[in-house]
């Protein structure tokens, strides 16, 4: 069983998908190579970030705020992230949103099974959305304690 000391630290996604209720397909969000951070601290904080390898980029000349809706949509659609507390419960974690890119998260419980093996954290969770019932894998891998260059 997880407990909260063995998260704390920072995790690489290696890879996110999703299975459907009553199917035997499988979708990956942000591609088959997405790039992910998840973070935990020791006093319950976290923060999780993914997005897709390869994302268009905005124009450099203009503001993101001032480019056209549409292409700053496109942008930010390969883009997920939220954040808040967290603790573990009976070997399952629940992260308390409190900021998010999605508008709907903050406020919500997100329920993660996890598992950990090693170096690597695999965390499982269910949603349902437009009456279909859908089962996210994330797999983590512990990011190497290396130090910056030195300057």
């Amino acid at each position: 069983m997880v407990e909260q000391q063995q998260l704390v630290g920072a995790w690489q996604l290696e890879s996110w998908s999703i299975g459907y209720e009553g199917r035997d397909d499988f979708s990956s969000p942000f591609g088959e190579d997405p790039l992910g951070l998840l973070v935990y601290t020791a006093d319950g904080w976290m923060s999780a970030s993914i997005n897709r390898r390869e994302r268009a980029r905005l124009p450099e000349d203009a503001s993101p705020r001032k480019v056209p809706d549409a292409q700053r949509a496109s942008a930010y659609s390969s883009y997920f992230h939220y954040a808040g507390r967290y603790r573990v419960v009976n070997g399952s974690v629940v992260h308390y949103v409190t900021q998010s890119l999605n508008p709907n998260f903050p406020g919500t419980e997100q329920l993660r099974h996890a598992e950990l093996d090693g170096q690597t954290l695999v965390l499982t969770g269910k949603d349902e959305v437009g009456g279909t019932l859908r089962y996210h894998t994330l797999v983590w891998h512990r990011a190497p304690a290396t130090q910056p260059a030195a300057e």
